[in-house]
């Protein structure tokens, strides 16, 4: 695999997250990535919970990443919800954060959006370690 990625300069600004309007994220039309509505239920939930953890990866032409979240978040605000960041500050209603990755080729768009829905995929689990944190959890009473 070649990869088109050229060296910049790194600046403070040059990684930052705005907050676009949720209407105005338009979802990849061949994004081959599948959400159900109990899953889109699931990651509402986890934003009211959690607060919006992952900003959605945009260009000029929409979401390359993050499409699952875009319909939690839609999910939320249909609700009459407020949706937070982690650290419990309220996003500006209607909007979520948003990564601009416009300096992609369309050959890396398309890559990218399969390979952000498939890495996590290939991740595994340590069972022992899985069943401790649940434990846990359970003894919480969470």
């Amino acid at each position: 695999m070649t990869s088109a990625y050229k060296e910049k300069e790194i600046t403070q600004s040059a990684l930052s997250a705005e907050f676009r309007p949720i209407d105005g994220l338009i979802a990849y039309a061949r994004n081959a990535r599948t959400h159900s509505p109990e899953q889109v239920d699931q990651i509402a939930a986890s934003i009211v919970e959690f607060g919006f953890t992952n900003p959605v990866l945009a260009d000029e032409r929409g979401i390359v990443a993050g499409h699952g979240r875009v319909m939690g978040a839609r999910k939320v605000y249909a609700s009459g919800g407020v949706i937070r960041l982690p650290n419990g500050v309220a996003l500006p209603p209607g909007t979520v954060p948003v990564i601009d990755c416009s300096g992609w080729s369309d050959a890396q768009r398309k890559a990218y959006v399969l390979a952000d829905n498939q890495l996590a995929l290939n991740a595994g689990w340590d069972v022992a370690l899985l069943k401790v944190e649940i434990g846990d959890l359970q003894a919480e009473g969470f």
